[in-house]
């Protein structure tokens, strides 16, 4: 069963609940938490729930079900304990169109009812589609330890003021406005209790039409999203995607790292492919240019570390160059993710004391990187974009004394659903990779130990 969370609004509706026993108190105690109107439909109510309709907190109905009982409820829970009779409530409110629980029937439920955190205005919903209450409940308290009990408040306030936000801030400074007012200054004061200097603050702000120390220019980060996997991405990489205006993307940024992005932040594909240069370099760097020209936030969102092989060069100059703020936030490069998938160190005292980042393969109209001229007995070689110059790596290593029989770790798709591993030795590189089908992304990892080159033919 999937299902999708939402909030139903229940101002003015009716919520119903059949039956009159703590399990019917139990969905009561919940739907307490909203504005609903509450009926209780059973022929007698225990004393809890019959103090909630002496309280006029509820109303009790006694007498028979029928399908227009349910009509235009909001939502029905059943909870008479009998499991015959549940089913049979469960077809009469189905009747009626009423989306329905059945307390302990996951079989017949349309909604499920989630673990509350209430900071109200701010609520937030656990739910695990009744497959593990007691996990949706601890992590109910862990998210209960996370934010303050007064947090509500502050949320409260910044709904009174959304509609002078409107008239007096900008629509290009509004979300800088909110992200200070809930993470900076007026936060920190509402958390400690100084609820009238956090209003204080958020009030002098709106005079000034904008969040102190905020820009009205653009500005550029070039993002590292690491090998694949999102939860591989810093906290710093995530800040900036949830603060983007506009993401620029390629094909190698994996689909799961968008969605930690908000989601009306417009996100622009400028994928290369090798050999096919749809986006090439200078247009990209135009358009994130000119995207941060109009005052946006622009995220330039790139695979593994902007700094290692990542065309930050050319995007830097160009930001630059037209005076526009920029930041690299640095990201797991795809060969510390490699050796820590495979299990290896890329370094090991008394083994390999260098490593190198090396490609195989550059600009077009560039010769091609000579990557075996930093191999020597000590080193660990981490090669990128090698895969279709295989050959003439391998013999290049070979030529310099490195032994055929030595171990190349291979790793594609690494950290990404597709990921996989495995060795071959230098000389059986291209053939191994033949029969792997490795033609895209991979990293080559050699290492070639310190001990005598010739100790190490022998033992080849």
């Amino acid at each position: 069963m999937k299902s999708f969370p939402m909030f139903i609004r229940t101002t003015g509706r009716r919520v119903v609940i059949c039956g009159g026993g703590e399990q019917a108190a139990q969905k009561a105690r919940l739907m307490l938490k909203t504005d609903a109107t509450l009926v209780l439909a059973a022929p007698e109510l225990d004393d809890e729930l019959a103090a909630l309709v002496a309280e006029g907190r509820a109303t009790h109905h006694a007498g028979a079900i029928t399908p227009a009982f349910f009509e235009g409820a909001a939502m029905g829970f059943v909870a008479t304990g009998c499991p015959g009779l549940d089913a049979a409530l469960h077809g009469l409110a189905k009747a009626a169109g009423c989306p329905v629980n059945v307390v302990d029937r996951p079989d017949l439920c349309d909604l499920t009812t989630p673990s509350l955190v209430d900071r109200d205005p701010v609520v937030v919903a656990i739910g695990t589609e009744g497959t593990a209450p007691v996990l949706a409940r601890q992590i109910k308290t862990q998210v209960e330890q996370m934010l303050t009990p007064n947090l509500g408040g502050l949320a409260a306030l910044a709904g009174r003021m959304r509609s002078a936000v409107a008239q007096r801030v900008a629509p290009s400074q509004r979300r800088a406005f909110w992200a200070w007012v809930f993470s900076d200054a007026p936060r920190r004061a509402w958390t400690r209790g100084a609820e009238r200097e956090a209003a204080q603050a958020l009030k002098a702000a709106l005079a000034e039409g904008r969040a102190p120390g905020s820009a009205t220019e653009g500005s550029i980060a070039l993002v590292g999203a690491g090998p694949g996997a999102r939860d591989l991405l810093t906290l710093r990489a995530v800040q900036r995607l949830q603060e983007a205006d506009v993401i620029f993307y390629d094909r190698l940024v994996d689909a799961e790292v968008l969605e930690l992005a908000r989601r009306d932040a417009e996100r622009v594909y400028v994928g290369k492919v090798v050999g096919a240069h749809a986006w090439p370099q200078a247009r990209i760097s135009a358009v994130i240019v000119a995207a941060a020209l109009k005052g946006q936030r622009v995220v330039r969102l790139k695979s593994g570390d902007p700094g290692i092989f990542g065309r930050a060069t050319e995007e830097l100059e160009a930001a630059r160059v037209a005076g526009i703020a920029v930041e690299i936030v640095p990201g797991i490069t795809a060969a510390c993710a490699a050796a820590a998938s495979a299990g290896q160190p890329l370094t090991e005292r008394g083994v390999s004391d260098t490593l190198v980042l090396t490609t195989g393969t550059c600009r077009d109209d560039d010769p091609l990187p000579d990557c075996a001229r930093h191999a020597r007995p000590g080193t660990t070689l981490a090669l990128y974009m090698a895969v279709r110059q295989s050959a003439r790596i391998a013999a290049g290593l070979m030529a310099r004394g490195l032994p055929g029989a030595a171990e190349v770790t291979v790793a594609v798709e690494v950290s990404k659903p597709g990921e996989r591993r495995f060795t071959c030795r230098l000389d059986g590189l291209t053939d191994a990779l033949a029969e792997q089908a490795v033609t895209g992304v991979a990293v080559l990892l050699i290492t070639w130990p310190k001990v005598a080159v010739a100790e190490m033919a022998l033992s080849a």
